[in-house]
């Protein structure tokens, strides 16, 4: 039994692995209808819940349509259904949920709730999100760099804006997959330090710099997230735009980059905010690549996880 927490916690081989199947699988599906199956049937008869703390469109969508293609079926589970921790232990969640479906996949606030549930599961998890990292997202970025611009070991990523949990994973997978990584953004948005040891311990520079245009000379990729989230306060989401405004991604930054620099954000965006509309449709811009490899960057996932 395979769980997928975290990139960091994943072995570089399994990581290139999921890569290659992922866009072998895309290849194979090339010119079919979304909703016809793959040839291959790997998930035939399984049954994999998927778990909502946090409300999603591409997560929930690309897991329900990843497993269907790959034959399985699913179960989506909201928050508000599931009480976790609150009525019942996670624990026993776990153990109970395990009884009942072959693979669970949570999205989910914090980090602690995902790592209980790996503990006491009896089948495998999918971290689909937390307030730490989003791995899931970050295996699809990597698949939409390489299908565009061949490897992404020995490449340089320039993220610009907020340490968040996205970018956190992006630092994991630089250690994982051997690119550089510069982080621009204020300090109070600073990465956690630990990841960014963690990743220069792996023999890659991971810098941090507060001049943008300096940041992404050179850059072959520059990433950014949304500023705020769904439950910042009006006063926090402004303090947060005052932080960030330096930080926008916008024709005047992408042009200190790479000629042939890509673009990304995993999305939802608040357009012309942390990216403009300009760039986010732009010819630098693989956003949408970016969106619909999550379907074939976790049926990769998924794949691993049982082993097929």
């Amino acid at each position: 039994m395979k769980h997928f927490l975290d990139i960091n916690k994943t072995d570089k081989a399994d990581l290139r692995a999921m890569i290659d199947t992922a866009r072998a699988m895309k290849t194979a599906r090339a010119g079919r209808p979304r909703g016809m199956p793959d040839d291959d049937q790997p998930l035939a008869g399984r049954m994999v819940a998927l778990i909502f703390e946090k409300p999603s469109t591409r997560t929930r969508v690309s897991f329900d349509m990843g497993v269907r293609q790959l034959g399985g079926q699913t179960m989506v589970l909201s928050g508000s259904e599931m009480q976790l921790g609150h009525g019942e232990t996670i624990a026993d969640t776990a153990r109970v949920l395990s009884r009942y479906v072959d693979l669970i996949m949570i999205r989910t606030f914090e980090e602690a709730t995902l790592l209980e549930l790996a503990e006491y599961a009896d089948v495998p998890v999918i971290n689909g999100l937390t307030n730490r990292t989003h791995p899931c997202q970050i295996m699809a970025d990597v698949l939409t760099y390489e299908e565009h611009r061949g490897p992404i070991a020995g490449r340089k990523v320039v993220w610009s804006g907020d340490g968040n949990n996205v970018c956190a994973s992006f630092i994991h997978a630089a250690g994982r997959f051997g690119f550089d990584f510069t982080f621009t953004g204020p300090p109070p948005l600073d990465p956690e330090p630990g990841f960014v040891e963690e990743a220069r311990a792996e023999g890659v520079a991971v810098e941090i710099t507060r001049d943008p245009l300096a940041a992404v000379a050179g850059a072959d990729l520059v990433v950014t997230d949304t500023w705020v989230s769904m439950h910042d306060s009006q006063s926090a989401r402004e303090r947060r735009h005052n932080q960030l405004r330096p930080y926008q991604v916008n024709e005047r930054l992408m042009a200190a980059a790479k000629p042939d620099a890509l673009f990304m954000h995993c999305l939802p965006a608040h357009r012309d905010e942390e990216a403009t509309s300009a760039v986010m449709d732009g010819p630098h811009s693989v956003i949408f690549d970016e969106a619909e490899n999550r379907l074939h960057a976790q049926k990769a996932v998924l794949r691993w996880c049982f082993g097929v």
